[in-house]
């Protein structure tokens, strides 16, 4: 069990202009799933092998449990990773891959068998101990990669992307059993993905990386309720918030006939380097359909996506000359047809306002 800190630590590739990872400054609590997320290149896995050792850090620090570790080897760290590929050794059985690190440790042959058999029951991998990997499924080999490492008993797991070969049935199964192991293990853990959707049902907080810089740490339901700029508040939801610049009046953004209210001091905090514009978002759930008369924006049709319990509505509308796109969720059962023109009128309170310069939240 144990802290990690990540204290303005950089990664900055020879040749390379830009740090992957830009000054990192990270707490991550005893016991806590930390899920660090973003787009393809943001920096992510680099931080991830910074702490467990297989990248340099050219700047700051990197701590576990109070220990500066940012120049020990790997195998002084006394963390497990878990990888992509699950790196089984294809000649060793599931129960000679799972017990491999601890015969290198000279660990006595009957706690081997006590931890291997422990950690096989965790992950219902009984049946399976006398196979090879080739005879497994993607999932299995999955739960025997995540089986090796529990066995080590260490005091941080590191994950990159360990679902991302799995089918997306497998995926949504192998995460729940993710996340309920961690809880009942309380191991810290630090999981990489480039899926928001993982991240948000699996972390206890989640971290945010673009181009290598920190945008947010928090909550999923924080992450969700008040993203801290824009590039969070449009990379976390699914599908994602409609965000458009639009004018803005003394009272908000002006959507085409609909204005949707910005406090006087959210006003006023748009404006300060005298632009007349202002960046604002709402969620596709937090959006009904009403009547012509209703106040909505009217917008023309042009996909209906069924999904049985969900529709989603896509169509565009001119502002300001240009064609801008927003998706709604409906009822399946009251889903518009193509063609059809539609009213949208995000709920009351529900939108976010964003400056249309700098990004940052109002």
């Amino acid at each position: 069990m144990a802290t990690v800190k990540y204290e303005k630590a950089s990664r900055i590739y020879p040749g390379t202009s830009r740090p992957a990872v830009d000054s990192l400054d990270l707490d991550i609590g005893d016991g806590e799933f930390l899920v660090v997320v973003g787009p393809s290149g943001c920096g992510k896995s680099t931080a991830l092998r910074m702490l467990a050792g297989l990248e340099d850090v050219d700047q700051g620090a990197i701590f576990i449990q109070d220990r500066d570790v940012t120049n020990l080897p790997p195998k002084a760290r006394d963390i497990a990773m878990v990888f992509q590929n699950y790196a089984l050794y294809p000649h060793m059985t599931v129960y000679e891959n799972m017990a491999f690190a601890l015969k290198l440790r000279k660990t006595p042959k009957h706690e081997i068998d006590t931890k291997v058999k422990k950690a096989a029951a965790l992950l219902q991998l009984e049946e399976y101990l006398g196979r090879k990997p080739k005879a497994l499924s993607g999932g299995q080999r999955q739960r025997v990669a995540m089986g090796r490492a529990i066995v080590r008993e260490p005091q941080v797991f590191l994950m990159d992307e360990p679902l991302s070969n799995l089918d997306a049935k497998l995926r949504v199964q192998t995460r729940s059993q993710i996340a309920t192991l961690q809880a009942d293990l309380g191991i810290t853990t630090v999981y990489v993905t480039h899926d928001q959707v993982e991240a948000m049902t699996m972390g206890h907080r989640v971290a945010v990386l673009l181009d290598g810089i920190l945008q947010q740490v928090a909550t999923p339901r924080e992450l969700y309720d008040r993203p801290k700029n824009v590039f969070v508040a449009g990379f976390i939801g699914s599908p994602a918030m409609n965000i458009k610049t639009v004018p803005l009046t003394e009272s908000g953004g002006k959507f085409a006939e609909m204005i949707l209210p910005l406090t006087r001091e959210q006003i006023e905090a748009a404006t300060t380097d005298g632009t007349k514009h202002v960046l604002v978002g709402f969620r596709p759930e937090d959006t009904d359909l009403v009547g012509p008369d209703d106040g909505g924006m009217p917008i023309h049709v042009d996909l209906v996506e069924e999904l049985g319990s969900d529709a989603y509505v896509y169509g565009t509308v001119a502002l300001e000359g240009q064609d801008e796109r927003f998706v709604v969720r409906v009822d399946p059962r009251r889903a518009p047809q193509l063609g059809d023109i539609v009213y949208l009128l995000p709920h009351e309170g529900h939108h976010h306002a964003f400056h249309a310069v700098n990004g940052e939240r109002l």
